[in-house]
């Protein structure tokens, strides 16, 4: 179990300037998208208004205290629970992180740090306070172990020392190690040398992740280019990619969007293999609409289809290929000819609900629009620490609370 303690910050400014490859680099104004969390005739709340996240600075260390012994108090947490120490900003750039360790570590409970670069750390014995203060677990941006590399793309002021302090984690600490994956730079023999490093020293797992340069790919925020000229990697070239890295290196590989080789995720269900596990799900009696993004969609299909339903369920993937990054923009392009009198859309997807209804009830047609669970699988980034059997229950839980939906309000067959 883990609990969050939010630092806060601002990405850029609180982490010693942009990454090359930082999808808020081009972001330059506040947008209001719309979500489920907007008051009914509002749009626009503190999750899905940019203007949150991009106007705050780190928090003191005595206010992220304050607030986690009242969360504390108030869920009445377990003592072996993990303090997850995340933000917007860079963990390792917050400048009360030994004050704030040093107060958690009082508290008697463990540590995870959230994503952090390193950029902020320009002497590594840091890292053997942070061990000693209860870290026990981090998400280290790594990028290369080459430190011209991560001077050149992460903008790392000490990149020598980042390096270090990454090794000491590897082997003091459970380390997931990250890679935003810039085709011809840090791919290739960099990749190799870079998980050889990572596996000589102990780190724990390694996550690929694919680089977003387009709004389909996930910008929603800008959609300009974050790095012009740079080569699209497709979403097989990318699946390949990790596959074939976690044949060759003793570390627990997964990549996101996709995939996780030991896993089957995203979507264990759609695997024939992993056909027999549909049979404990409860039959579809009904008709609707699946909404959801570009990559999903065709897992999504071969489910309905495996489960005999496809006459009835249709899946509709838009061009956005995140089915959550969907935004009334990606809804407005769908034809909705294609669409039935139910409509489900995805539960975290960034679109107000009267937004939704009026799109959808635009050619006249009154349907009927509800959101589908928050995550029908997981991806690489949640299926590192989880098992096979943990994907495949939450999987079917998920689509369990999908065809009840379905089955409640779609039109009876």
């Amino acid at each position: 179990m883990q609990i969050m303690a939010d630092v806060g910050g601002i990405p850029g400014k609180n982490c010693r300037g942009f990454c090359e490859y930082c999808y808020f680099k081009t972001v330059r104004e506040a947008k209001i998208l719309g979500c489920k969390n907007c008051p009914p005739g509002q749009i626009g709340c503190p999750h899905c208004s940019t203007d949150t996240n991009m106007t705050r600075d780190y928090f003191p260390a005595y206010q992220v205290l304050s607030t986690l012994q009242t969360d504390i108090f108030q869920r009445n947490i377990p003592q072996d629970t993990m303090v997850n120490i995340t933000g917007d900003g860079d963990i390792s750039c917050y400048p009360d992180l030994l004050n704030l360790t040093r107060g958690i570590k009082d508290m008697g409970l463990p540590m995870h740090l959230g994503y952090t670069s390193g950029k902020g750390i320009d002497d590594a014995n840091i890292v053997d306070t942070l061990i000693n203060h209860g870290v026990v677990e981090t998400t280290y941006t790594t990028f290369s172990t080459d430190p011209a590399l991560r001077k050149r793309w992460m903008h790392d002021p000490t990149p020598e020392a980042s390096v270090e302090a990454l090794k000491r984690f590897c082997e003091s600490c459970d380390v997931h190690a990250a890679s935003i994956i810039i085709p011809g730079v840090n791919d290739g023999e960099e990749l190799a040398r870079t998980c050889e490093n990572l596996e000589s020293w102990g780190a724990k797992a390694l996550i690929l992740m694919r680089f977003a340069n387009t709004r389909n790919q996930g910008l929603i925020l800008s959609e300009k280019p974050i790095i012009p000229g740079i080569e699209q990697q497709s979403i097989e070239e990318f699946k390949q990619l990790v596959i074939d890295t976690s044949k060759e290196y003793n570390l627990r590989v997964t990549g996101t969007p996709v995939c996780d080789p030991e896993t089957d995720s995203p979507y264990a269900l759609a695997k024939d293999k992993n056909k027999e596990y549909l049979e404990i799900l409860t039959p579809i009696k009904a008709e609707a609409t699946i909404i959801t993004g570009k990559i999903s969609a065709e897992y999504i299909s071969k489910i309905i289809e495996n489960l005999g339903a496809s006459e009835h369920v249709n899946v509709i993937g838009t061009e956005q290929e995140i089915a959550c990054l969907i935004t009334e923009q990606d809804l407005r392009e769908i034809n909705l000819e294609e669409v039935k009198d139910t409509v489900i859309i995805p539960g975290r997807c960034f679109v107000h609900d009267m937004v939704a209804e009026e799109i959808f009830r635009s050619d006249g047609k009154f349907r009927l629009i509800h959101r589908g669970p928050d995550l029908l699988t997981v991806d690489g980034e949640m299926s590192g620490t989880l098992t096979k059997n943990d994907v495949l229950k939450h999987e079917l839980y998920a689509f369990e609370d999908l065809i009840e939906l379905i089955n409640y309000m779609g039109v009876k067959i």
